[in-house]
C-alpha cells in the first residue's frame, strides 16, 4: 500500500471519530436539557397559533374591531338586514320597510325634545355622553315627563344601560312608536321603562356588541371583557323584569345584521309590558 493511500485512510478514520461542530455544541447539554428546550419551542409555536386562531375567532364574532371598521365610526348600517331565517313566522315582511324616520336623523347623536302629553322624544344614535345629556334634560324638565319616546339605531352600550337605569329610577314609561326603530343597544334603554309599549310597525332588533377604536387588541383580554359584559347585560335585563334569554338572539347575530323581534317575541320575553306597570319592581344596586 502506498504512503498516500495509507495517509488517506488515516484521515477518513479521523473524520469519522471527530464529531461535527453541531454535535459538539449539543453535547454541552445533557439529554434532558435538550428535551426541555425542544418542548419550549413547541409550546411557543402552539401559543402563537392559538393566539392567531383566537383573534380570528374573536373578530368574526364581533369581540374585536375588524380592520374594515373605520376609527370612530359605527360598523353597522342604520337599518341592518336580517340574518337568514330571523323572522320565520313572517318571512315575506321586512321590518325595515316600516321605519319612516329619516336616516339623517337616526345618524345624529341622540337629541331630546319635550312634546305634549308628557312625552320626551329621544331620537338618534346613543353615543358616549348620551346618558349624561339625558340626566341633564331630566334635571331641567323631568317634572313634565311621563314617557320617554325612543327612536334610535343604538350605539354605546354602557350609556344605553345607564339611561335605562335612570328611566327606571325616575319611574318613567318607555315607548317605541309605529315607524320608529329601537335596535342594537337601544332595547336596553327601552327596557328601563316601568311600562313598555311598542307599535305593531315598530322595529325592535338585536345583535352582538363589538369593540371600537381604542379597545384592547389582546384576544384573551377582549374575550374576558366580552364575557363580563354579557353577564352585566343579563343582570340588567333581570333587574328590569325582562327575560334574559332575550339576549341569546343578540349573541347569535353578527354586528352587520339585526335580529328583528316579532310582537309575540317582544311579549314572550317581557320586553313590552302592555299596560302592566313595573314601578314597584325591586332592582339590584347598580354595579
Amino acid at each position: 500500500m502506498s504512503d498516500s493511500s495509507l495517509h488517506g485512510d488515516v484521515q477518513r478514520e479521523a473524520s469519522r471519530e471527530r464529531p461535527s461542530l453541531l454535535m459538539r455544541y449539543f453535547r454541552r447539554f445533557d439529554e434532558g436539557e435538550v428535551m426541555r428546550w425542544a418542548f419550549r419551542g413547541l409550546l411557543i409555536g402552539a401559543i402563537a397559533v392559538l393566539v392567531l386562531d383566537l383573534r380570528e375567532l374573536s373578530e368574526s364574532n364581533g369581540f374585536l374591531p375588524s380592520l374594515s371598521a373605520l376609527p370612530g365610526h359605527s360598523a353597522e348600517p342604520i337599518l341592518p338586514p336580517m340574518p337568514d331565517g330571523a323572522y320565520p313566522d313572517n318571512a315575506t315582511r321586512d321590518p325595515r320597510s316600516d321605519v319612516t324616520t329619516k336616516e339623517a336623523l337616526l345618524e345624529q347623536e341622540m337629541r331630546f325634545s319635550l312634546e305634549g302629553d308628557g312625552r320626551l322624544k329621544a331620537v338618534g344614535r346613543i353615543g358616549q355622553g348620551s346618558a349624561d345629556r339625558l340626566a341633564e334634560e331630566l334635571e331641567e324638565r323631568g317634572e313634565y315627563v311621563q314617557t320617554i319616546v325612543i327612536d334610535s339605531p343604538g350605539g354605546a352600550l354602557e350609556d344605553a344601560i345607564a339611561m335605562g337605569r335612570l328611566v327606571r329610577e325616575k319611574g318613567f314609561a318607555t315607548e317605541v312608536q309605529d315607524g320608529s326603530i329601537c335596535a342594537s343597544s337601544c332595547p336596553l334603554f327601552f327596557a328601563g321603562g316601568t311600562e313598555r309599549t311598542a307599535g305593531k310597525k315598530a322595529a325592535l332588533g338585536l345583535h352582538q356588541f363589538y369593540a371600537m377604536e381604542g379597545s384592547s387588541s389582546n384576544a384573551a383580554a377582549a374575550l374576558s371583557s366580552a364575557q363580563a359584559t354579557t353577564a352585566k347585560i343579563s343582570r340588567y335585563l333581570i333587574d328590569m323584569g325582562v327575560d334574559a334569554t332575550l339576549w341569546l338572539h343578540a349573541l347569535d347575530t353578527p354586528p352587520q345584521r339585526l335580529y328583528y323581534l316579532t310582537p309575540d317575541q317582544q311579549a314572550q320575553y317581557r320586553l313590552v309590558t302592555g299596560s302592566g306597570s313595573l314601578a314597584a319592581a325591586e332592582t339590584r344596586p347598580k354595579g
